[in-house]
């Protein structure tokens, strides 16, 4: 058993209660009866760069946004090339109180980045998140990477034990076994999975191979957030090896893969919609390290 001062059990227990409160806060935004949908591009391409052409993985979120506000939803998109997103630096992996909501990496205010001033506060703000994303080498681009690697900041993260030094490895270890070793059934862990019950949707467009891979690589990156995925959450739109480059654009943007958009748009807002209507669902996870 680790040995606790009163001093430290104070502060992890003020976290707990700030944890808690949190939680009933997001159950409340969350069963209000709005649909809320925000898109996430992750594409790099614009008319205005260096490419001259848009994104096509972007055209195709468009369309899924629009169809979703047709249906009644409240939606936004972000492109991520418009944001400053610093890369994680994995505190998570040092111990799990030593990674914290909102990322203290880089905090919020002055020093921080677009991701802890802005975009984690868009990110609770959805009930439905849409991430778009270009292959590229087999893989989700760079830019959808590195927001993906920061929302671990909202996978269980706490607030820190002690606000004037959030890396301290020492307290913040304890914090992590004060955790594991008073969790139960009934209290919980005192983590908090912001994304908990969320839905999810994903949109990859490419040359030619590597959609699956794609699909697959964002899929088990998400469920283990916690996101829900409705029947047919994913789609894919790829051209030929057999055709260059250039030809993409003609194969790609055709009523078809719009189609395919709105149908996505659809399954996403019906599963928002009857997960609003249950209110007494749960979905477990570890009450301790996870």
């Amino acid at each position: 058993m680790v040995k606790f001062s009163k001093k430290e059990i104070e502060m992890f227990e003020l976290v707990r209660t700030k944890t808690r409160k949190e939680a009933k806060d997001l159950e409340k935004h969350f069963f209000d009866k709005k649909i809320r949908v925000l898109g996430v591009s992750g594409s790099a391409r614009s008319i205005n760069d260096m490419s001259k052409e848009n994104s096509t993985s972007e055209w195709l979120l468009t369309n899924c946004l629009s169809q979703a506000k047709k249906l009644g939803a409240e939606t936004e998109m972000i492109s991520l090339r418009d944001f400053d997103i610093k890369p994680c630096k994995a505190c998570y992996s040092t111990t799990n109180a030593h990674c914290h909501y909102k990322c203290t990496c880089y905090p919020k205010g002055e020093y921080g980045d677009d991701m802890t001033n802005k975009l984690y506060d868009k990110c609770m703000w959805a009930d439905v998140i849409v991430f778009a994303t270009p292959i590229n080498n087999f893989k989700i681009s760079s830019m959808m990477s590195l927001f993906i690697d920061r929302l671990i900041s909202m996978d269980g993260s706490l607030s820190p034990a002690n606000p004037n030094d959030t890396k301290n490895v020492e307290l913040n270890k304890k914090h992590t076994d004060f955790i594991e070793e008073t969790a139960t059934e009934k209290s919980g862990s005192g983590y908090l999975k912001r994304f908990n019950g969320k839905v999810a949707g994903i949109i990859v467009s490419g040359h030619e191979a590597g959609a699956a891979m794609t699909i697959s690589q964002l899929f088990m990156t998400l469920n283990h957030y916690g996101f829900l995925f409705p029947p047919y959450s994913n789609m894919y739109a790829v051209a030929s090896v057999c055709n260059s480059t250039h030809h993409d654009k003609s194969i790609l943007i055709n009523d078809c893969y719009k189609q395919e958009a709105k149908m996505l748009a659809k399954n996403l807002v019906t599963l928002a919609k009857l997960l609003k209507s249950t209110k007494n669902y749960s979905w477990d996870y570890s009450g301790k390290a996870d």
